[in-house]
C-alpha cells in the first residue's frame, strides 16, 4: 500500500510518499480501506520529532480515518466487510489501509459522507473526553474556548451550544471570529486586540466562565485562572504557548479551582473504546440531526500531505484540513 512516511525530523518537506507493506489485523481488530483522513497538530510535532507514537502504534503519521471496512479479526462480532467507518487511530492514518482496535470504529453519521466522517473522531474524542466526562461541562454554564477557529474549537462551539451552554471564544482574525459567531458562539473575542480575561469579566457580571478549554499552556495559565467562576474547570491539551509557568498556588484554594490536562493518543485501547463509545451515543445522533456539522477547510490528495502541513503551521484554517486518499 502507498502510505506517507517522515524520512526524518524536520519541515513539512520531510513527508514522502512511499509504498509500504500492508498493516496485519489482531484478533480484535479491523482491516480499514481508507477514503480520507485529516490533518491534526499531532502530526506536526511528530513529523518534527517531538511526538513519537506510543509503543506498538504505527510509525506512520495520522491519527483519525474515514473508509470501508476491508477485514475483520476473528473476535470482531460488531463489524462487518464492507461496512463505511470512521475511526480513531494510534498512528497510520496517512495510508492507503490501517489496522484499528474495533473499539476505536464509528459508523460514518448520518447525512455526512465518508470524505467529511475523517474530520470528526478526533475532534469529538478530544473534546468529549476533555470537556463533558472529566470537565462535566453542563447545560446553563459558561464555557471558553482558545483558538475557537481551529478543528477542535469548531467542533466544540456546536457540540457546547447544542447542550445548552453559553460559548466564549478567542481567535486572533476577523474572519475567523465571524466564522465562530456563525457556529453559534456567544462572545468572540480577538485576542489580538482585547484582554481575553477583562472581556470574560465583563460579559460574566465579574464571575468568570465555568470551563475553559486551552491549547496554549503555559503563557496563558495564570490568565485563564483569573478568568474561572468559583468551581471553575481549566483543561489543558496543548502547550503551543510553553508547557511552563508559575502561579499563586491560594488562587485554586480560595476559589475551588481545578486544573486538568490530558492527551488523547497515549490512553489504552479501553479508554479510548470507552471513549468512542460515549462519543456515538451522545454526540452521533447530533451530527445526524445536523445539529453539528463539518467544517473543512481544504481537501487535498494524500501526496500533499506536506502543503496540508503547511497550511496547518500557518495557521491560515479554519475548520479541518483533509487528505483524500482514494
Amino acid at each position: 500500500m502507498k502510505t506517507i512516511v517522515i524520512a526524518e525530523a524536520g519541515g513539512p518537506e520531510v513527508l514522502q510518499l512511499r509504498e509500504v507493506e500492508d498493516p496485519k489485523i489482531k484478533d480484535d481488530e479491523v482491516l480499514i480501506r481508507i477514503a480520507a483522513t485529516a490533518i491534526n497538530r499531532a502530526d506536526t510535532l511528530q513529523r518534527q520529532g517531538k511526538h513519537p507514537p506510543p509503543k506498538g502504534e504505527s510509525e506512520y503519521p495520522g491519527l483519525e480515518c474515514s473508509g470501508t471496512i476491508e477485514s475483520v479479526g476473528k473476535n470482531v462480532h460488531r463489524w462487518k466487510i464492507g461496512d463505511q467507518v470512521c475511526a480513531l487511530v494510534g498512528g497510520g492514518g496517512y495510508a492507503e489501509k490501517v489496522a484499528v482496535p474495533a473499539g476505536q470504529v464509528l459508523p460514518v453519521p448520518s447525512g455526512v459522507s465518508l470524505e467529511e466522517a475523517a474530520s470528526f473522531p478526533e475532534v469529538a474524542c478530544t473534546v468529549w473526553s476533555t470537556v463533558f466526562m472529566t470537565s462535566r461541562l453542563a447545560k446553563g454554564e459558561t464555557f471558553l474556548i482558545h483558538g475557537g477557529s481551529s478543528g477542535i474549537g469548531t467542533f466544540a462551539i456546536q457540540v457546547a451550544k447544542y447542550h445548552g451552554v453559553k460559548v466564549f471564544v478567542t481567535a486572533g482574525s476577523e474572519e475567523k471570529l465571524a466564522a465562530c459567531k456563525n457556529l453559534g458562539a456567544d462572545v468572540c473575542i480577538n485576542y489580538k486586540t482585547e484582554d481575553f480575561v477583562e472581556r470574560v469579566k465583563e460579559e460574566t457580571g465579574g464571575k468568570g466562565v465555568d470551563v475553559i478549554l486551552d491549547n496554549i499552556g503555559g503563557l496563558y495559565l495564570k490568565r485563564n485562572l483569573e478568568s474561572l467562576n468559583l468551581d471553575g474547570r481549566l483543561f489543558i491539551i496543548g502547550f503551543m504557548g510553553g508547557s511552563v509557568a508559575e502561579i499563586n498556588l491560594t488562587t485554586l484554594l480560595y476559589r475551588r479551582l481545578t486544573v486538568q490536562a490530558a492527551g488523547l493518543r497515549g490512553r489504552q485501547p479501553e479508554n479510548k473504546a470507552l471513549i468512542v463509545s460515549e462519543v456515538e451515543k451522545n454526540v452521533w445522533p447530533a451530527i445526524a440531526a445536523g445539529k453539528i456539522k463539518p467544517v473543512v477547510y481544504k481537501s487535498l490528495p494524500l501526496e500533499e500531505a506536506a502543503e496540508a502541513h503547511r497550511i496547518m503551521e500557518s495557521s491560515q484554517h479554519i475548520g479541518k484540513i483533509i487528505l483524500l486518499v482514494q
